[in-house]
């Protein structure tokens, strides 16, 4: 699994600070992009980083933006050189008035690419998949940034989690269209975005952070959410996507009955496969059932490799793999 790491850095001044660091980039750059009243350095962004000032009357805050995988520029990944090289660069970007230490660590965003071959194929597994709708835990949301853009996403209820797979060749057409890529580097986009299913787990909030991250600076935050960035991937991901291929809710049933010889079992399995797209939910469908032990049933199904989740009759696909086969 190639998964890639965008972290968050957060810095509150006071006015004065705020606006001599301001002042300096400024001056330095000449010219800074303003997006819905936050001003935006983009002056090192080829080496992984951007640097957002957000001017608010109640707080002025300083907030880094940091790709990993540009950082090391292709280089194999090793969390004491990311720290290293993090600091290095935001050393020469304040004059080295400040340092990573001065930051806390305030989000993390951990993306993966899945390869599904074709773009018609990205666009079934998602039709799929908005068939899942709400989770325990999290409740379906949508992104500006992904409006005419064909997604899934989903909004952790209170623990400060988000949750989006999406057309990312679909989202290139969107900013293309809109004025935000160039066409020559459209091109090269779309030709590498073909057939993408791009998946990101935000850890959006300060205390989902904390609850994933030991140590309490942000060196060894950084480093021990790096060394851990897989497991919390998945951690996420199996409590949204059900295991198992996915089928037309007839080819479901007959595997359910030709598979499972417990007889409970099975009237509960097919009754999950049935609940699923009449309640339009896979929690409201896991409630319906008032059945203490869901998690035997679910088991069940993996056990199978079938997702309980069935492709529509009126879509033309009639099978798509698991998602997690891409992972091997």
């Amino acid at each position: 699994m190639c998964i890639n790491q965008i972290f968050e850095l957060s810095m509150v001044l006071d006015s004065k600070r705020f606006h001599q660091v301001f002042k300096h980039a400024y001056n330095k750059d000449g010219h800074m992009e303003n997006r819905e009243g936050e001003y935006v350095d983009q002056s090192l962004e080829e080496k992984g980083i951007m640097v957002v000032y957000r001017d608010s009357p109640y707080k002025k805050k300083i907030k880094l933006i940091v790709n990993i995988g540009r950082l090391l520029n292709g280089c194999e990944f090793d969390a004491d050189k990311v720290t290293r090289k993090l600091n290095k660069r935001i050393g020469e970007y304040f004059g080295f008035k400040y340092k990573l230490g001065d930051f806390i660590l305030s989000g993390m965003r951990l993306v993966m690419d899945i390869n599904v071959g074709t773009h018609d194929v990205v666009l079934a597994y998602l039709k799929v998949l908005r068939r899942i709708s709400r989770v325990k835990g999290f409740s379906p949301v949508s992104y500006e940034c992904f409006e005419d853009v064909d997604s899934f996403c989903l909004d952790g209820n209170s623990n400060g989690i988000e949750f989006m797979i999406y057309d990312l060749e679909g989202l290139y057409r969107k900013q293309f269209k809109e004025g935000d890529i160039g066409r020559k580097r459209f091109k090269e986009l779309v030709k590498e975005s073909e057939g993408i299913l791009r998946t990101e787990v935000w850890l959006a909030k300060t205390k989902a952070v904390r609850a994933y991250a030991k140590g309490e600076d942000i060196f060894s935050q950084i480093i021990n959410l790096s060394e851990k960035r897989q497991d919390i991937f998945l951690e996420i991901f199996v409590r949204i996507i059900p295991f198992g291929d996915f089928y037309k809710k007839g080819n479901a049933e007959e595997i359910i009955r030709r598979e499972i010889k417990d007889v409970r079992l099975r009237r509960r399995m097919l009754r999950l496969v049935e609940l699923i797209p009449e309640k339009k939910s896979l929690y409201l469908a896991q409630r319906a059932m008032e059945y203490r032990n869901m998690e035997k049933v679910v088991e069940a199904f993996a056990k199978i490799n079938l997702s309980p989740v069935t492709i529509s009759k009126r879509h033309e696909m009639k099978y798509l793999r698991s998602l997690y086969s891409y992972f091997l």
